[in-house]
């Protein structure tokens, strides 16, 4: 195997594939980066048996000069570190006597010991016939969505992860924790042959967000029994799907409201920020939300610390009234990603959930449970 490429265009490849390196080394393979070099192109390939990401370069003249074909696998940590400290502008890379890798440019060489190609696990990365299209803008902005709302309790797999049910032209996507909720529904631009239900680990997917860009390509969604694959480019993206029943979050969310605020979603998250700086219990961050006529007070307050009140305007649709506390911080997530300038807050009970939503859409809700502080 012999190579001339383009220092940045290697590098960029090798970045989007080396998020699937192994660090745990059960197989010594896993560790490097598997180069496949056709008269076509340099194939990269990176799994940890969790994740499988494949970037193909197409040969272009001005980019990649192919002198001998051939297969090798490269530590990954090494590859990176080298191609991103070279200075120069083109890098040679160079096989010999099967195992030994030499990458040099004018006034630099490294030699390493590279692993037989034979070694590397047989990874059958399948595409379906007929994918599911998102616009890939679209795509980065459900995961941002939707995901921070994911559990990190490895006890529940299923909430680790997001879930996709998609039935004809519609995408409904769900995360929870058990203490709140993300649920953003899309439209597609057709329909789907198949119903599907299926739950994608929320760390997978946050990955294949970052290697999208705000180009209004579409990215293909291949899904099998238990992994789906992500076409982006040239780009493959294969993860393990989450086995288990994702929990039935459409009983969470409350038909009717005893009463609905609408405020300003900048102002509100400044008001929550500024008063959570009292909160004495990081994970919680407890504070208090008190209507009164067309005023909000947001209140916390702290033992050991002292105590901190601040009203707003806004807007309501019944008289009601409401004294309600919440985390927080899950609360400014959920605003944070909130796309309108104003939201909506439905109040069922003091007990019951909050629904945080934009103006007059359905499309995305955010739930947050109550905290109870008495």
């Amino acid at each position: 195997m012999k190579i001339k490429i383009k220092k940045d265009l290697l590098l960029e490849n090798l970045n989007k594939v080396s998020k699937a390196i192994s660090t745990k080394n059960l197989v010594p393979a896993l560790a490097g980066i598997k180069f496949d070099l056709t008269n076509e192109g340099l194939t990269l390939t990176a799994s940890d048996n969790d994740i499988t990401i494949r970037s193909f370069i197409p040969k272009q003249d001005d980019d990649m000069s192919i002198l001998e074909e051939g297969s090798i696998i490269i530590q990954g940590r090494y590859i990176l570190d080298i191609v991103r400290k070279l200075p120069d502008k083109m890098i040679n890379l160079e096989v010999f006597d099967e195992l030994k890798v030499i990458i040099s440019t004018e006034n630099s060489e490294y030699n390493l010991n590279g692993i037989n190609k034979n070694e590397y696990p047989n990874i059958n990365l399948e595409l379906n016939k007929n994918p599911i299209l998102i616009n890939s803008k679209i795509f980065k902005e459900l995961v941002n969505q939707t995901a921070f709302a994911a559990s990190t309790d490895e006890a529940r797999p299923a909430l680790t992860g997001l879930n996709f049910k998609i039935v004809g032209d519609i995408l409904e996507c769900n995360c929870t924790d058990s203490y709140r909720l993300a649920r953003k529904v899309l439209k597609l631009n057709e329909n789907v042959d198949n119903d599907y239900n299926i739950v994608i680990p929320s760390k997978n997917i946050v990955e294949v967000s970052k290697l999208l860009s705000d180009d209004e390509l579409n990215i293909e969604l291949h899904i099998f029994n238990n992994k789906i694959v992500f076409k982006y480019d040239n780009v493959l993206f294969q993860s393990r799907l989450i086995n288990g029943t994702f929990p039935n979050t459409a009983n969470l969310l409350p038909k009717e409201s005893m009463l609905k605020l609408t405020v300003k979603v900048d102002d509100l998250y400044d008001v929550i920020d500024r008063v959570s700086i009292l909160t004495s219990d990081k994970e919680k961050n407890v504070v208090t939300l008190e209507t009164n006529g067309n005023i909000l007070t947001m209140k916390s307050s702290s033992a050991e610390i002292g105590r901190v009140e601040e009203k707003m305007n806004i807007s309501k649709d019944k008289e009601e009234e409401i004294t309600i506390s919440f985390s927080s911080r899950y609360v400014m997530e959920a605003l944070k990603v909130l796309d309108s300038e104003e939201c909506e807050i439905s109040f069922v009970s003091e007990v019951n959930p909050i629904i945080f939503k934009t103006v007059g859409s359905d499309d995305l809700i955010q739930l947050v449970l109550p905290i109870r502080t008495y």
